[in-house]
C-alpha cells in the first residue's frame, strides 16, 4: 500500500522530520526491507532503532521511531512514543481505505497451510494478497496490511494467538469480513487453561465478524462448529461430515500421502488433487473452496488451482532425497493433535521403514502425558521415535547431530519425518537429514 509519510505521522499521532516521501509497505526487519518501505524500529529481545541506519541505507524510506536518530538531516523520521502500537495504529488506518474483502484465519492445526492453499484457490480469478510465511501476530499482521497492494480484492491473514485478546486486538485492525476456523486442539493451553479455554480465544474471531460475513467452521470439530452461534454473521462449514456445506468424501492418497477427494459444494462438485501431503490436507483444501466459493472466484478453477499448491517452509514440505529415500520436513511447529496427522500421514507413505525424528511440543498444559501419548500413537503405527532434546517422549534423546546417526541412510524404501515446536529448533535437524543423504534429489 502507497501512503505519505504525512499520512504515517498522521495515523499514528507521530512527529514527522526530514522530507516528505511516498512510502510502500512497511518492515520491521532490516535484513529484508524493500526500497521504499517504511522501517518500524520495534523494541523487543532487540531493539529495532540499532538497525534504523543499516534498514535506510538498504533503501527503507523513512523510519518509524520512539527516539531520535543519529542521521542525516535528509532522513525521514516519525517519532511516536511507542512503536509497536503505532504500527497497530497505522494498519489500522490502512485497512480503512483498503477495499479488498478481508479473510481471517485461525485454529490450533491448520491455519498456515489452510492460508496457503486458500492464497492458491482465491488467486485463480482473484487478486490476492497473504501473510508471508507466519506473520499473525502483532506485528506480523499489520505489516501484512500495510505491504497488501492498492489493487488487492482479497487480503488473507492468518491469526495466531497465545492468550484471551490477542485474537480480539488482531481483529481490530483487519476487520475481517470472513473468518475461518481450522480446528480448536491443544495448543498454548497452559496459558488459557485447557482446551475450552483455547475454543475461547479462537472463538474471537468468529465473534468479530459483521452480521453481513461469514464464519467460514470446520464441521468435524464439535468446538468449531459449536461457534455458530456465537456470531450473527451468516455460517459456512466443512469437513467430511454428513451434514458440511462444503463436504469432502471419497478422500484416497497416493503412496505420498497426496490427497485426491471429491468436494461436494453450493457452487458445483468438483474433484481435487493436491500435491501435499496428509489427509488432514482435504479438509484444509475444503475450507479454501468454501471461501473460494463465497467470494465469487469459481470453483472449478480453484479446484484446479489446488492441485499446484505449495506450502510455507517447514509444514509437511516432502523431499526427496539423493540417497534414494524421503524427508518430510513439518518442524515448524507442533501440538497432540498436529502431531498425530503428520504421524498419521507418514505411516500412509509407501516405505519400508518409517522414523519419527520428534522434539518438544511447547506450552501444553500436561505435557508428560501428552508426549507419552505421541510416543504410543507412534508405536501403534509401527513408526520408529528417535527424539530430540527432550524426554519426554520416554526414551533417552539424541542432540541435533545424534539425530543424523540415529536415523541412519535415508535410502529408498526409508521415509523420516522431522517435526517439533518452533522452540525445539528440528529445522536445523531436517537441513542435516536432507545433507546426510546427499542434498534433495533433482
Amino acid at each position: 500500500m502507497r501512503i505519505r509519510a504525512s499520512d504515517v505521522a498522521a495515523a499514528t499521532g507521530g512527529r514527522l522530520t526530514g522530507p516528505e516521501v511516498d512510502l510502500d509497505g512497511a518492515s520491521f526487519d532490516s535484513r529484508t526491507v524493500q526500497q521504499g518501505q517504511l522501517f518500524v524500529a520495534l523494541v523487543a529481545e532487540r531493539d529495532g532503532h540499532d538497525f534504523a541506519a543499516a534498514a535506510l541505507a538498504a533503501g527503507a524510506g523513512a523510519a518509524l521511531v520512539s527516539r531520535p536518530l543519529e542521521a542525516p538531516e535528509t532522513t525521514t523520521t516519525i517519532e511516536v512514543a511507542d512503536t509497536a502500537v503505532a504500527l497497530l495504529d497505522l494498519a489500522t488506518w490502512a485497512r480503512r481505505r483498503l477495499p479488498a474483502t478481508v479473510v481471517g484465519v485461525t485454529g490450533s492445526v491448520g491455519k498456515t497451510s489452510t492460508k496457503d492453499l486458500l492464497a492458491v484457490a482465491i488467486g485463480a480469478d482473484r487478486r490476492v494478497a497473504v501473510n508471508a510465511r507466519s506473520f499473525n501476530n502483532e506485528q506480523g499482521l499489520p505489516v501484512t496490511v500495510l505491504g497488501a497492494p492498492d489493487d488487492t480484492e482479497i487480503l488473507v491473514v492468518e491469526m495466531g494467538m497465545r492468550g484471551f485478546g490477542e485474537i480480539t486486538r488482531l481483529c481490530a485492525v483487519a476487520h475481517p469480513d470472513i473468518g475461518v476456523v481450522t480446528r480448536v486442539a491443544p495448543s498454548h493451553t497452559e496459558r488459557v487453561g485447557g482446551i475450552d479455554g483455547v475454543a475461547m480465544a479462537k472463538a474471537e474471531l468468529v465473534m468479530a465478524l459483521p452480521p453481513t460475513g461469514t464464519a467460514v467452521l470446520n464441521a468435524d470439530d464439535e468446538r468449531v462448529a459449536a461457534m455458530a452461534s456465537a456470531t450473527e454473521a451468516a455460517v459456512v462449514t466443512f469437513g467430511e461430515a454428513a451434514g458440511a456445506t462444503v463436504r469432502v468424501e471419497r478422500l484416497t492418497l497416493d503412496a505420498m500421502a497426496r490427497p485426491t477427494f471429491t468436494a461436494r459444494t453450493p457452487w458445483g462438485d468438483v474433484d481435487v488433487r493436491l500435491a501435499v501431503s496428509g489427509a488432514h490436507m482435504a479438509t484444509n483444501a475444503a475450507a479454501a473452496l468454501a471461501v473460494s466459493g463465497i467470494v465469487g472466484v469459481d470453483i472449478a478453477a480453484a479446484a484446479s488451482a489446488l492441485q499446484t499448491a505449495t506450502l510455507s517452509a517447514g509444514r509437511m514440505q516432502v523431499i526427496h532425497v539423493a540417497a534414494g529415500g524421503v524427508v518430510v520436513d513439518d518442524a515448524y511447529n507442533a501440538n497432540p493433535a498436529s502431531m498425530r496427522a503428520a504421524l498419521d500421514a507418514l505411516s500412509c507413505v509407501d516405505a519400508n521403514r518409517r522414523i519419527a525424528v520428534l522434539g518438544v511440543m511447547a506450552e501444553l498444559d500436561d505435557p508428560v502425558s501428552a508426549h507419552a501419548e505421541i510416543a504410543a500413537h507412534a508405536a501403534g503405527l509401527g513408526i520408529e521415535l528417535v527424539p530430540v532434546g527432550t524426554d519426554r517422549y520416554g526414551r533417552p534423546p539424541v542432540d541435533r547431530h545424534g539425530a543424523v546417526d540415529a536415523v541412519g541412510t535415508i535410502e529408498a524404501g526409508v521415509a523420516v519425518l522431522v517435526k517439533a515446536s518452533l522452540v525445539g529448533g528440528l529445522q536445523r535437524v531436517a537441513a542435516d537429514l536432507v545433507a546426510a543423504a546427499g542434498g534433495a534429489a533433482d
